[in-house]
């Protein structure tokens, strides 16, 4: 593959999504390919069934190279789900060279320091994220770089995830033929895709609505404050509504991507929809206004849970640019008036941005979020604002020995050494 050309694979639950990009002379970003695939092997975020993620990887992997004209070698791959969890931890180390400037292998130093934290051994880390810097007692500084001083300390935001879903994920991946590139965390790359950077500024949370997971995100001061997955999603929407009508489950999804509504007040009373009969039965007549008072109680209870997530971010009220929605939950109709009124904040249902060129219409779709994201996440460091520990876990890839195996033993040694110093 060309060093340009980057891949960005989101396996949700519901569905895996392949996205094939290409920064040009320009440094634009182009849109060469995107491939679909329906989803069962995973629930609420994490991988159950090795076989079937495998296929559906492969599947939607094969589509977006048709697309392309390219052959996918390596894939930037998202994870979720409930076990992912997100702490502050602060580091500090001393400026020893000669004329006391910080470097970049100063930061990067500062950043191993504030990782020595006592973790569960089934737990690693996914990201650093830098909040502030503080130079000799003065603290607000972004970056140091070029600065001088003695002491240099730092607040970051650690996000970490279980050990063996993430190693689960690699597994799927390398059964499916690819080589992992980088694992990156679901909302912070939906982040990258959905949300301008006056509203990471001012302050904005980003809700992202899947099919087994909500993800959280929390940003100010252009910086991610704060993470959270919940386990209240879109599918929880489809089962109310098949238990609620007595229909199938490929019926009840049909009925709320296609005629479900957030809010009931905006459907007329008389509106009617015609499902076939189960078993050679009758068909059945659903009104839109029964189906939408199944839908709007799901979606408030999300809403509401992701209320608390932000609330307890302690960010609540510095919400200036409100909250913005994406994920396939957020196309039911009247999902960002509904939010704008359990949320009381401002609120706008976010489509990927930042794309030049190619197959720019067909991902503009929030359910093309996260991939979108993962190849922006790539090809546009710029955007990240601090250091993915996975780069390293993705050294061994494609070398000697088994990638996930080599994986475990690198996280093994890593814990080890923590304990060691604690």
């Amino acid at each position: 593959m060309n060093d340009n050309i980057v891949v960005g694979l989101d396996i949700g639950t519901t569905k895996v999504c392949a996205v094939v990009a290409a920064v040009d002379d320009l440094d634009r970003i182009n849109i060469l390919g995107f491939g679909r695939a329906e989803s069962d092997g995973l629930n609420r975020g994490v991988v159950v069934n090795i076989d079937r993620t495998v296929a559906a990887v492969r599947e939607a992997v094969s589509e977006a190279e048709r697309g392309a004209g390219v052959q996918v070698k390596s894939v930037v791959v998202g994870i979720a789900g409930d076990h992912v969890q997100s702490f502050q931890s602060r580091g500090v180390i001393t400026i020893s060279n000669r004329d006391n400037e910080v470097t970049p292998r100063d930061v990067q130093r500062l950043l191993a320091d504030t990782m020595h934290v006592a973790m569960p051994a089934d737990r690693e880390i996914l990201h650093v994220i830098p909040q502030d810097f503080i130079v000799d007692g003065q603290d607000g500084v972004a970056d140091p770089v070029g600065m001088s001083g003695v002491r240099l300390e730092a607040n970051v935001h650690i996000i970490t995830g279980l050990v063996s879903a993430a190693k689960n994920i690699y597994r799927c991946i390398e059964k499916a033929g690819f080589e992992v590139a980088d694992i990156v965390l679901e909302p912070l790359a939906s982040s990258f895709a959905v949300l301008h950077p006056d509203e990471k500024e001012v302050g904005v949370a980003l809700i992202d609505i899947g099919g087994g997971t909500t993800d959280i995100a929390v940003f100010e001061d252009n910086t991610i404050r704060h993470t959270a997955v919940i386990a209240v999603a879109g599918n929880n929407v489809t089962d109310d509504i098949r238990k609620g009508l007595g229909v199938m489950r490929d019926q009840a999804e049909y009925l709320k991507c296609n005629y479900g509504a957030a809010v009931a007040e905006v459907i007329k009373e008389d509106e009617t929809v015609t499902i076939p009969g189960i078993g050679g039965r009758n068909e059945k007549t659903i009104s839109r206004g029964v189906l939408a008072q199944i839908v709007q109680p799901r979606m408030e209870e999300i809403l509401e849970i992701a209320a608390i997530e932000i609330k307890r971010s302690g960010y609540g009220r510095h919400l200036s640019s409100g909250v913005v929605l994406t994920g396939g939950g957020s196309m039911v109709p009247g999902t960002a008036e509904l939010a704008s009124e359990v949320l009381n904040v401002d609120a706008r249902v976010g489509l990927p941005m930042g794309l030049a060129g190619g197959l720019v219409e067909e991902v503009s779709d929030p359910k093309y979020a996260t991939a979108v994201g993962l190849v922006l996440f790539a090809l546009r460091p710029e955007l990240r604002g601090g250091a993915s520990m996975s780069s390293e876990m993705t050294v061994p890839v494609g070398h000697d020995g088994v990638p996930g195996d080599k994986l475990v033993n690198k996280i093994a040694q890593r814990m080890k050494a923590w304990f060691d110093e604690l």
